[in-house]
């Protein structure tokens, strides 16, 4: 994948329902707008109900990795944390992955160890098939280098000449079909999409790219980086493509929220598939008077922002094209900056697994303030996790339909009293995040 700066407007998007949200709410409609508890929408899987509250299932359903031949594991307490087309050459680069908290590579260089990356408990999904990978990746980004068409591709890709047949049509689709038909039989199928599904292509040419193409999708819109992302025609989707963004509505956590949500929108309700957050760790566009360094608040609340609404894995970009560290080994080689930060996050992640793995329970809690929210079921226990969707932060008043006696702010060695099922906690900015785990309360007979 290669940072893009330039493109088109086109269609409509899921701005109109950002919009109506936020007016119904009482919140500004432009960014993050307060809903009731998950935005997230269209999973597959059993639902239960009772009072209000429903009992759903994460998307593709939680044994979903199960079902693929070699995949990752189906085991609850496991969470894909993945980087983005790194080399595996010896077992000093797995030791470095392991120890921020990765378990997965996604993409891949053509000579790196495979069979090293199996053995040391580690997961490939490649561009190329091996007995060792538990996944296959199909083209990246072809809905901005190929476009929305069916016309014969080919088989070149972007600088290796002529892309489709005729040259000036548009092939995209074309691209992933024939991509999927050499992926290996049984194999769990990865793609990510960038600017043109989430922004400039129309929903119907979008749709056509998760119409039994992929198992496994996400979508790289870079909030903190992208010198162009807030422009009108870009990240202005979010506001119906009315203006530019102003920073602090483009330079924003929630925002990587939206693109999880985006993409969901994309894919036929009740068949949703898993959709994996794709947020960058450093510096990947070249230096210009717009390009900036990511810092370590800004990934974690990215992160967090994109599980919120539903991610069910992670991946970070790891290279740098400007900054002062220029690598393609991110996390590996410009670990002062964000490393410690990532590895923690990475950590908690993990240590979350069975509880992001576990059902929402929409509809169980309500909130004022400047937050994005959702709320989980694991064990027995209400876990409320939530993300300042405003710069500035701001008090926010959680009302849970479960009860509670006291919540418990996961890794702050703090807690907040709940009184009559409410509680109020302080987001001190944008980058904000607080994790609950309701105590003395129930499971909303759920």
């Amino acid at each position: 994948m290669k940072p893009r700066t330039a493109g088109i407007l086109g269609g409509t998007v899921l701005a109109s329902i950002v919009v109506a949200v936020a007016a119904a709410s009482g919140v500004p409609p432009f960014i993050g707008a307060n809903v009731p508890d998950s935005k997230v929408t269209g999973t597959t899987g059993p639902t239960a109900s009772y009072d209000g509250v429903t009992l759903r299932p994460v998307d593709g359903g939680p044994d979903y990795y199960g079902t693929f031949k070699n995949g990752l594991p189906a085991d609850p307490a496991f969470f894909p944390i993945a980087v983005w087309f790194e080399s595996v050459l010896d077992q000093g680069n797995i030791a470095l992955d392991t120890a921020a908290g990765l378990n997965t590579y996604v993409e891949l260089t053509a000579n790196s160890d495979l069979q090293l990356v199996r053995a040391s408990g580690m997961y490939a999904i490649p561009t190329f098939a091996s007995p060792d990978a538990s996944g296959f990746a199909l083209s990246d980004e072809v809905d901005m280098w190929a476009g929305p068409g069916s016309t014969p591709w080919t088989g070149k890709y972007p600088g290796e000449g002529p892309l489709c047949t005729p040259e000036e049509s548009k092939c995209g689709y074309t691209v992933q079909k024939e991509r999927r038909a050499v992926s290996p039989q049984g194999a769990m199928l990865y793609a990510n999409y960038g600017k043109g599904v989430a922004f400039w292509l129309s929903d119907e040419e979008s749709v056509e790219f998760f119409k039994g193409i992929q198992d496994v999708v996400s979508a790289d819109t870079y909030w903190f980086t992208d010198p162009s992302i807030c422009a009108k025609g870009e990240g202005g989707a979010i506001i119906g493509y009315t203006r530019d963004l102003t920073p602090d509505e483009c330079r924003l956590a929630a925002n990587y929220g939206w693109t999880i949500e985006r993409i969901r929108t994309l894919q036929k309700a009740g068949n949703t598939t898993p959709i994996w957050a794709f947020v960058e760790a450093g510096h990947p566009f070249k230096d210009s008077a717009n390009a900036t360094t990511i810092t370590a608040p800004q990934i974690r609340a990215a992160v967090w922002s994109s599980l919120i609404h539903g991610a069910r894995g992670v991946i970070y970009f790891n290279h740098n094209f400007g900054g002062d560290c220029i690598s393609q080994h991110v996390l590996r080689d410009c670990g002062v900056q964000v490393r410690p930060t990532v590895t923690a996050l990475n950590q908690q992640i993990t240590g979350l697994a069975p509880v992001l793995n576990g059902p929402f329970l929409d509809g169980a809690t309500t909130a004022t303030g400047p937050v994005d929210f959702t709320t989980k079921l694991h064990d027995g226990k209400v876990y409320i996790f939530a993300g300042a969707n405003k710069a500035t932060g701001g008090p926010a008043t959680f009302h849970s339909k479960c009860g509670g006696s006291t919540a418990v702010v996961l890794d702050e060695d703090r807690t907040l009293p709940i009184v009559d099922g409410t509680f109020t906690d302080t987001f001190t900015d944008g980058n904000a995040v607080h994790l609950y785990r309701i105590e003395g309360g129930g499971s909303c007979g759920l």
